[in-house]
């Protein structure tokens, strides 16, 4: 486990998976222990996919290959490349187990840096192979309800910066959304009220980029933290009917299938395509706003 700290922040990463594990500061833990009670991880990176495909398969080129919800690399143990006092960087390289799960050759390399009350975490593909790369990826990371009480109802707040006009997409089956229904996000004074029942129907999934970041805030309407991010999808979660202490904020540059999609996994929703020796770089960053 590396450890990170600036005087304001501290932060720890896992290299099974890359994974952030603590962000520690003014005194608490803000991100999810992992307790498998309620979920067993703190912030897996998805990779080569976000969510799940149709009935855990998808089709490349004539060839049907199996693949659970999220893809591998969370499950992987990463090679540390580099540590700062401010920053760690982590590499995957694709391998024979790999390829028997998904046919192209890569390199993901996953990095953490810290500035101030902020965390910079960045992805880098590369296709490593000689014909083009198709790929998903994305974030997970659980963050603690700001002061939870089981005893009641409410949970806080979301922000997005905008006022209104957001539409959500839900998970419909085995996984998979119906992107073709659209719901209006309903917002209170430009928030969304947070409660135990604001995620019975599983994850609300914003697609086309209608929001660049996300603040979650207390019961008194305070921001408490922050993500910004550049991805055209991100993902609201926790687990339904759990009355979980913690909630997702997740930035994808993919999601799961669409219900009964058997086309060509190129051809998936938000798929992203790299050309032989091509380098895709995605980032967000977490700010603590207390």
């Amino acid at each position: 486990m590396e450890i990170l700290f600036n005087g304001k922040l501290s932060i720890e990463v896992s290299a099974h998976g890359a994974e952030l594990c603590s962000i520690f500061s003014n005194g608490k833990e803000y991100l999810w222990q992992a307790d498998p009670a309620f979920w067993k991880r703190h912030s897996p990176v998805l990779f080569p996919i976000v969510g799940s495909v149709w009935e855990n398969e998808y089709r490349n080129e004539g060839t049907t290959y199996a693949l659970t919800q999220h893809g591998f690399a969370r499950d992987m143990e990463f090679t540390l490349i580099l540590e700062h006092d401010d920053e760690v960087r982590y590499q995957l390289v694709s391998n024979e187990e790999t390829l028997k799960k998904y046919p192209f050759p890569f390199c993901l390399e996953i990095g953490y840096r810290i500035y101030g009350k902020k965390i910079d975490v960045t992805w880098e593909v590369k296709n490593t192979g000689e014909k083009e790369m198709h790929f998903q990826i994305g974030a997970h990371p659980a963050f603690c309800y700001p002061d939870f009480d089981a005893a009641t109802e409410e949970r806080g707040f979301f922000g997005f910066g905008k006022k209104n006009s957001l539409k959500y997409i839900l998970i419909s089956e085995k996984g998979c959304a119906d992107p073709d229904t659209k719901y209006p996000l309903k917002l209170t004074d430009g928030l969304l009220p947070l409660d135990i029942h604001t995620f019975d129907k599983d994850a609300l999934i914003l697609e086309n980029s209608q929001v660049r970041q996300v603040t979650l805030y207390n019961k008194d309407k305070q921001p408490y933290l922050s993500l910004h991010f550049n991805a055209p999808v991100v993902g609201l979660w926790s687990p339904p009917s759990k009355n979980a202490p913690f909630v997702c904020i997740k930035p994808w540059y993919g999601r799961c299938d669409r219900a009964h999609y058997t086309g060509e996994y190129k051809e998936k929703d938000w798929m992203q395509h790299l050309q032989p020796e091509e380098i895709f770089r995605g980032k967000y960053t977490i700010e603590i706003e207390e």
